[in-house]
């Protein structure tokens, strides 16, 4: 017969299983071309501040024809310590959208940076 663990270790490694840090679970950002940067003047549609990732939709003016662009982000935590806040974006708001395209082509792409209505900007701008 087999003789049970020590119950001194068998309380430790219980512990230890609720102080292990999470595993962080995350999609690729190989559907985008990270290597190019559109810019999109917009006007903003929605602005979903949530998590996992918050989301752009905003109407875009392409070659004279208006494309409404879907546009995801980082997370809230994240973008709060670029400066971000719940309320920086509002429907109506026209501005400036930099974003790395989807590759197939498609209306969208992940959030590189922005030009504010008043001016200032938010992530990579050039």
């Amino acid at each position: 017969m087999r003789k049970a663990a020590h119950p001194l270790l068998a309380a430790l490694m219980l512990a230890a299983a609720f102080v292990a840090p999470p595993v962080a679970a995350h999609h690729s950002y190989a559907m985008f071309d990270m290597t190019k940067t559109v810019v999109l003047d917009a006007t903003i549609v929605r602005f979903r501040w949530q998590n996992p990732h918050s989301f752009i939709e905003a109407n875009a003016a392409v070659k004279g024809k208006g494309e409404v662009w879907a546009i995801e982000m980082n997370s809230p935590n994240n973008l709060i310590n670029e400066g971000w806040k719940r309320t920086t974006l509002k429907p109506g708001d026209k501005v400036k959208l930099y974003v790395h395209p989807l590759r197939d082509g498609s209306k969208g792409g992940s959030y590189a940076g922005v030009r504010l209505p008043d001016g200032s900007t938010l992530g990579t701008v050039k």
